[in-house]
């Protein structure tokens, strides 16, 4: 098990892991994407424990169903535990239009990985993703 400071969401059972520096919009897109109707995970600080093939999501037990939203304080949000099928690094300004594949590797698991994009529509694209995935470019 590791604990990194990040936040995570899921939709339909698959999770997404946000990842980036204090200030770097972690808490906001879990925001947008729970008004999308995703469920909160995690939010700052997140647990990570492999099962299997796949990397499970937590929120320490102080911090578990609350999310901070900046000028208005911690809002408490209903949050599970989520397999992670994605994760975000809002660190890295992603500068390809169709980009390609991008990978992550945690605790011995490959998974997809984004990069931020400055779009209103980035947080749907992430919730479609998680519907059907993605075509190959090209």
């Amino acid at each position: 098990m590791m604990r990194l400071h990040a936040s995570a969401v899921a939709y339909d059972g698959k999770g997404v892991l946000i990842q980036g520096a204090s200030g770097s919009g972690k808490s906001g897109l879990c925001l947008q994407l729970m008004a999308l109707g995703a469920l909160l995970t995690s939010d700052d600080q997140t647990e990570l424990e492999r099962r299997g093939d796949a990397i499970w999501a937590s929120a320490p037990d102080p911090l578990h169903g609350l999310i901070e939203a900046r000028g208005i304080g911690l809002l408490r949000a209903d949050a599970a535990p989520a397999p992670i099928a994605l994760v975000i690094d809002m660190d890295q300004v992603e500068p390809d239009r169709l980009p390609p594949l991008r990978q992550f590797d945690i605790l011995g698991v490959t998974l997809p990985l984004f990069q931020k994009v400055d779009s209103n529509a980035w947080p749907a694209g992430i919730l479609q993703y998680l519907k059907r995935g993605r075509s190959a470019p090209g």
